[in-house]
């Protein structure tokens, strides 16, 4: 179903109360229609914005949209595109109003000991604490997924400005909108180059779209463009995926490195993962580390980079981002998490 023919089914709903006390409400509806003839969702939208733009205004809709739920003569697909259209509101609203930062996670090479690369995590200035993930499925639920993503892909590259020029920058991204004719128009007015960009996939592609995807992404690659993926599906498919994306970096998480200095399994694991890495080509970068015990197998084994909460937590400020030029210092980084009685060899006793 359309979003007009969606959106004309709710502002029938509305408008066909005849409850007194919803008098404004219909009142105020009718004149976005007078001002939007023949447009009804951009009537419906509008009316929208403009209620969320009020406390009072809300809390009434709100209301409202909760009455007309649990009212009978209302049929549940009208409630369902009701909660529809409120979703698309919310997800206009945000990029309407720009509610959107970008915090960095460092990503050190484990070799040198140093920054080589950033994470970029998009970061909701919103009312209602909702982590990005939920901002991202909601958006998606409404059709507005590969919006809300190109508005975080140009905060990400905006903020990357900051950025020392040799870091590369990872940008999460779903394989939907690697085919969206707006990525390469993107690398044509942001100001970070394409050959410090990362794209990091979030969600797997089917055998049968690999041909269309290749095809949308290797114009980029040959521009100097990488692509990262992680190791969260095992199996065939995980092969497959090796097989036709042929990855720059391959990043994994705590299922492989987590207690890997004390888990003899885990360890030989990552092992036969660093062997792989190298003998294809591929980067291996591990996410979440936490101890400084995985930290040093981890660079023994010969993992090539890492980030987590240990090294450096994500953040939205730029002095936080300066402080990462200094280099890796283990020592100092187990002095730390031990506490200073314990580094000075006293019992703890908190």
């Amino acid at each position: 179903m359309s979003v007009r023919i969606q959106a004309w089914g709710i502002i029938a709903a509305v408008l066909a109360d005849t409850d007194p006390a919803g008098a404004a409400v219909r009142q105020r509806l009718s004149n976005r229609l007078d001002e939007n003839p023949g447009v009804p969702e951009r009537a419906l939208l509008e009316y929208l914005l403009e209620t969320r733009r009020s406390d009072a205004n809300t809390a009434e809709t709100l209301e409202t949209a909760r009455q007309m739920r649990l009212t009978p003569a209302v049929p549940p697909k009208v409630a369902e595109q009701i909660d529809a259209i409120r979703s698309m509101s919310r997800i206009s609203a945000l990029l309407e109003s720009q509610m959107l930062m970008t915090a960095f996670q460092p990503i050190y090479g484990l070799e040198e000991k140093i920054v080589v690369g950033v994470e970029a995590l998009s970061r909701f200035v919103s009312d209602d604490g909702a982590a990005a993930e939920l901002w991202f499925a909601e958006a998606a639920a409404v059709g507005l997924g590969a919006n809300l993503e190109f508005s975080a892909l140009g905060s990400a590259a905006a903020a990357a400005k900051t950025l020392p020029e040799n870091l590369f920058v990872s940008l999460n991204i779903s394989p939907d909108s690697c085919l969206d004719p707006r990525l390469p128009e993107l690398f044509e007015h942001i100001e970070l180059p394409v050959s410090r960009v990362v794209l990091e996939l979030t969600e797997t592609i089917t055998d049968e779209e690999y041909p269309q995807f290749i095809a949308a992404i290797n114009p980029l690659r040959d521009q100097g463009l990488r692509i990262a993926v992680d190791d969260t599906h095992s199996g065939a498919g995980a092969l497959s995926r090796m097989v036709h994306l042929r990855p720059d970096f391959l990043k994994v998480g705590r299922n492989v490195i987590g207690d890997v200095d004390k888990d003899g399994f885990q360890r030989a694991l990552a092992a036969c993962l660093v062997d792989f890495a190298d003998q294809i080509g591929t980067s291996l970068v591990a996410e979440g580390i936490e101890t400084v015990g995985e930290l040093k197998v981890l660079t023994e084994l010969g993992i090539t980079a890492g980030q987590g909460y240990l090294l450096g937590r994500p953040s939205v400020r730029p002095k936080d981002w300066a402080s990462w030029n200094s280099r890796l210092d283990l020592d100092g980084i187990s002095r730390h998490v031990a506490g200073p009685d314990q580094a000075a060899g006293k019992p703890h006793t908190s």
